[in-house]
């Protein structure tokens, strides 16, 4: 299979600069998998679980925001909060939540149908990789 160059980073640090020949993206509009060749295309990223596979194997990593662009030969992403699964804690989802939980409450009416949409993806995404959210 063809591989295509992957990027990630966050405002923190850069996670990944790997060939790969797929990506599993959480976007806004739902997951979405690109690889070589993919049109090019401009997406929202969601809370969720972002999985690149390669050469080199298995590649997981947990993204909360931000955006992804997508061309024949690249698959960069940028994201507003991102990790490797394994560097996931409780201490970390209990912060993330009561961060989501502090921008709804103070969302005007018209802006919390996003915020709580991303509340329930954020709580959705560490209950499934087994983490307590308190809800």
């Amino acid at each position: 299979m063809a591989t295509v160059q992957f990027d990630l980073v966050s405002p923190e640090r850069k996670l990944a600069s790997v060939p790969v020949e797929t990506v599993q993206i959480p976007g806004s509009e739902g997951r979405l998998t690109a690889m070589a060749g993919h049109e090019p295309t401009i997406l929202t990223l969601r809370p969720g679980l972002l999985i690149a596979n390669g050469p080199e194997g298995e590649l997981e990593f947990i993204v909360t925001g931000g955006f992804a662009e997508l061309s024949p030969e690249n698959i960069s992403v940028l994201a507003e909060v991102a990790m490797p699964r394994g560097e996931m804690s409780q201490e970390i989802v209990t912060d993330l939540i009561a961060k989501a939980r502090a921008q709804h409450d103070k969302a005007s009416q018209e802006e919390q149908a996003d915020t709580h949409s991303f509340l329930a993806d954020l709580v959705h995404i560490a209950e499934d990789l087994g983490f307590h959210t308190n809800l």
